[in-house]
């Protein structure tokens, strides 16, 4: 039955003229990134999330959300993308304009497998930039690069004392206007949304799904863990993103 499966789905993408993909913190952790719940041990443990993930926990205590951040970003750079992000990349150059990647994930996996313009819902974790809006920008002048800053925990502007924040979506903050524009855009005009390692528990990413479904698109789960949006999709692969996207995504057929 499995078997039968992954064919109808490759038959899916095979005629689906445009391609949506959401993915979440599963496909990350298949590279030995932790998700934010599992980077919590250790040292970090007796932390409240909101504390080390807010704009109220940073504004308490940058240090320490700046050094939970440089652990977290070192981990980052040291995985390396797996076999379910090579398969999306060499999928999209096969086929250019047809498939187009969505992500929760603050990495930058999908990029360096090869993907390319990749909505990130939740921010960069590699970039940085300042806590509070730039002074000189409201006075009428240029924003200051936050590479200018001078190093600390966290870097800080010389000239007013600005810090230096990660770029990612905090809770209590929205998502980026534009990235969720165009990820919903992509899921109304998507004939087939492949939804891979994502607990479909966060909102509005996961909202994205059901835009898909109403709008006529074949939902597929791919996700060796049961998730929220099971009940909405048209199917539900178990497994991982490493072990079923090439099969789902290759030119090859499978073999018997």
């Amino acid at each position: 039955m499995a078997q039968e499966a992954i064919e109808e789905v490759r038959g899916w993408l095979a005629e689906a003229p445009h391609i949506a993909v959401l993915t979440g913190a599963g496909m990350s952790a298949e590279s030995g990134i932790a998700t934010f719940r599992d980077a919590l041990t250790g040292l970090w443990a007796r932390f409240d999330p909101q504390r080390l993930a807010s704009p109220e926990g940073f504004a308490a205590d940058p240090a320490l959300v700046w050094d939970w951040y440089a652990s977290r970003r070192a981990g980052v750079m040291a995985a390396k993308p797996n076999a379910g992000h090579r398969a999306l990349a060499d999928f999209e150059r096969r086929h250019p304009g047809r498939l187009h990647v969505v992500t929760q994930n603050v990495d930058d996996l999908h990029q360096r497998a090869g993907s390319e313009n990749v909505i990130r819902l939740h921010g960069d974790i590699l970039e940085d930039r300042w806590f509070d809006a730039c002074r000189r920008h409201a006075r009428g002048g240029n924003v200051c690069d936050p590479s200018w800053a001078e190093p600390g925990s966290p870097p800080a502007c010389a000239d007013c004392g600005n810090r230096v924040r990660p770029g990612v979506v905090w809770f209590g903050e929205a998502l980026p206007v534009a990235a969720l524009e165009a990820a919903e855009q992509l899921a109304r005009r998507c004939a087939v949304m492949l939804v891979i390692g994502t607990s479909g528990a966060v909102h509005p990413a996961a909202g994205l799904a059901y835009t898909a479904r109403r709008a006529g698109a074949k939902v597929v789960i791919v996700n060796p863990q049961l998730s929220e949006l099971d009940p909405l999709a048209l199917r539900r692969l178990q497994g991982t993103a490493a072990a079923l996207l090439p099969l789902l995504l290759a030119e090859e057929p499978l073999a018997a």
